[in-house]
């Protein structure tokens, strides 16, 4: 094979003033070429930078990247979180499955994507890495497609085998990944959420864990179960124990039995090498992860997602603070909603009961302008370290009771006032 590799400085032109540009996310994000692409700040006019959720040090927060390219985030991460907020940036509330269909539909037309992948093989085919997500929706449908190179991007099997001969540029860039430790989060609080939480999963579920501290803590508490099955949207360290004790098999699964299924990986160095060239794992397109009715179809779905505040009916915000846009919508429908239709499944919503602050995360009402991610018509289990609810089937003013048994302690008689204020009644314990 005769490979042709251009320097960053030359692939980067390719970009041209008025493209939209998707830029590949999470572990897989392309710093080289991301930054590469943001020094030709004031040379490019309104350019704007499509993407799910970035990873590492960016030189963004610069006047002329401001006047020069606009943030357009599907999902908010915390390196650009001041830009989406900012009058150079903004979100768009989307499901993650569907992001594929936006570039597909030509709803988000894109002239340019720039991903990060592994070499080619023997063969000549690269892999998306750790992140196929939308990634390979936004491959197949950007007439440009320009390719970070990397030797340290593990080769993961799955749907985003791409022949290096569908690339337009490639840059070789040995470069280490971006990473995240979620059991460094961890504290008190998350270890008993997650005990509450384990002691929902039964035998032979199928899990899927959203992003943080707690769905870490909930697996720590797993090791004892038997036959687990895992279609997540991500996954990171801590499935790998899980993985090597047995308790994770897959074997019970109808959708992809015998692997984990997943659409993107983030964590440390450590689940990146798991992942390489593993069959047992299959990183596939976040339309097909995250279709609710793909989900429905395992037995005993258990999504485990968190969230910011939750009110007095159970409306879910997992995705802003007031009107500050902190995350984005994500996968927590798609999975809640998979997890409720499937034979025996269990959605669950688990968060600590304060912020770190000491504000209460369980609230009469949501913050004005918060996003609503979950419903309450979706909504079945809440938990946090003082327990776990069930909303399904409760009416408002059971609810209310519910999740103030659940508050923290220092807040359950503010909240106790509220619930009077609302409902005309005084707080009883729910039987």
């Amino acid at each position: 094979m005769d490979i042709h590799y251009q320097n960053a400085d030359e692939a980067i032109q390719l970009v041209k003033s008025g493209d939209r540009v998707f830029i590949h996310g999470s572990a897989a994000t392309p710093r080289v070429l991301l930054n590469k692409l943001l020094a030709r700040a004031g040379e490019l006019k309104e350019v704007e930078l499509t993407c799910i959720s970035t990873y590492g040090d960016l030189a963004w927060n610069r006047p002329e990247v401001l006047d020069s390219f606009y943030l357009n985030s599907l999902f908010v991460s915390g390196n650009v979180r001041e830009w989406a907020n900012g009058s150079h940036g903004n979100y768009v509330p989307v499901f993650l499955s569907e992001i594929p269909g936006l570039f597909r539909e030509g709803i988000l037309p894109l002239d340019v994507a720039i991903v990060h992948v592994s070499p080619p093989d023997q063969h000549g085919y690269c892999t998306l890495g750790t992140s196929v997500d939308a990634a390979l929706s936004a491959v197949r449908n950007a007439p440009v497609v320009i390719a970070q190179v990397n030797p340290r991007m593990p080769r993961v099997l799955g749907d985003g085998i791409i022949h290096y001969s569908e690339f337009t540029a490639m840059v070789w860039a040995d470069s280490p990944l971006p990473e995240v430790d979620y059991s460094a989060g961890a504290d008190e609080r998350a270890e008993k959420i997650g005990r509450h939480v384990a002691g929902l999963i039964e035998d032979g579920a199928t899990l899927q864990m959203g992003i943080g501290s707690v769905p870490d803590a909930v697996l720590k508490q797993l090791t004892t179960h038997k036959g687990l099955g895992v279609h997540t949207e991500m996954f990171s360290d801590g499935l790998i124990p899980l993985v090597e004790k047995g308790v994770i098999t897959n074997e019970h699964k109808v959708i992809r039995p015998g692997k984990i299924v997943s659409s993107f990986i983030l964590g440390t160095k450590k689940v990146y090498d798991f992942a390489d060239n593993n069959p047992y794992v299959s990183c596939m397109d976040v339309a097909f992860v995250n279709d609710s009715d793909i989900i429905r179809r395992n037995p005993k779905v258990v999504a485990i997602n968190s969230a910011i505040e939750v009110d007095f009916t159970g409306q879910i915000c997992a995705d802003s603070i007031g009107t500050y846009q902190y995350s984005g919508i994500g996968g927590q429908m798609d999975f809640m909603r998979g997890a409720s239709l499937s034979a025996g499944g269990k959605p669950i919503i688990a968060m600590p009961s304060t912020t770190k602050k000491g504000v209460s995360r369980i609230t009469p009402f949501l913050r004005q302008g918060a996003g609503v991610v979950t419903t309450r018509g979706h909504v079945h289990y809440v938990a946090t370290e003082y327990g776990v609810v069930n909303l399904y089937g409760r009416n408002m003013e059971q609810r209310a009771r519910l999740l103030i048994s659940i508050a923290h302690p220092d807040h359950r008689e503010a909240l106790e006032q509220a619930y009077y204020q609302r409902f005309g009644k005084l707080y009883t314990v729910l039987k």
